[in-house]
């Protein structure tokens, strides 16, 4: 039976993280299976299935300065309905620190990829949204876009004031592939690279 709630052991660790440093080892050991549940995630879940593969990569990521928050695969398949679903690989993510975003920026759009860039500073740019995920043709979800204050807080209602701040105005990237499907799943060694090289402090 799964509980509706976080347990009070896990929201005392969100609570507890003080840096964003802090933030993404958390999020990674969830991703990993260590601890239960998430802000803003249905409590007591880990990540949906179709992620498995890509668990070390989004791990990885959060341990070196980004705190992922969405992510799918690329693909594309008929439901139990008779549905056609088309997928493109996406991520979306959290940077406080300008030199990581600038380099994830620029190797994603090297690579070819879509990049929306939601910065929540005063006078920050709010790219608009863009569409991943299609049924029967017709768009069904989309990364990007502003983030209202209410959302934000839903978003991450365990941490702490100060570090609620800086992820509230903080950076979000949401980083597609141009394409639907398998083809778009080089996204996720584009990210793999990120990981490889030394970080720029």
């Amino acid at each position: 039976m799964r509980l509706d709630w976080m347990s009070r052991a896990d929201r005392r660790r969100w609570n507890s993280a003080r840096t964003i440093t802090d933030l993404g080892e958390l999020m990674a050991l969830w991703l990993e299976g260590e601890i239960a549940s998430r802000p803003g995630y249905q409590p007591r879940f880990g990540p949906d299935e179709e992620t498995a593969h890509l668990v070390p990569g989004l791990a990885a990521l959060c341990r070196t300065g980004y705190v992922t928050t969405c992510s799918q695969p690329g693909l594309v398949e008929l439901d139990v309905d008779g549905r056609w679903w088309e997928q493109r690989a996406a991520i979306q993510l959290v940077v406080t620190d300008r030199a990581l975003q600038h380099r994830l920026v620029e190797a994603a759009r090297t690579a070819g990829m879509i990049v929306r860039i939601n910065d929540y500073r005063r006078g920050g740019v709010q790219g608009p949204p863009v569409v991943v995920t299609k049924v029967d043709d017709e768009p069904f979800t989309a990364f990007g876009g502003r983030i209202g204050r209410a959302d934000m807080r839903n978003q991450w209602p365990e941490l702490g004031r100060k570090l609620y701040a800086q992820v509230a105005y903080g950076t979000y990237l949401s980083v597609v592939a141009s394409e639907y499907g398998p083809a778009g799943e080089r996204l996720w060694e584009i990210l793999a690279l990120l990981n490889e090289a030394p970080q720029a402090r």
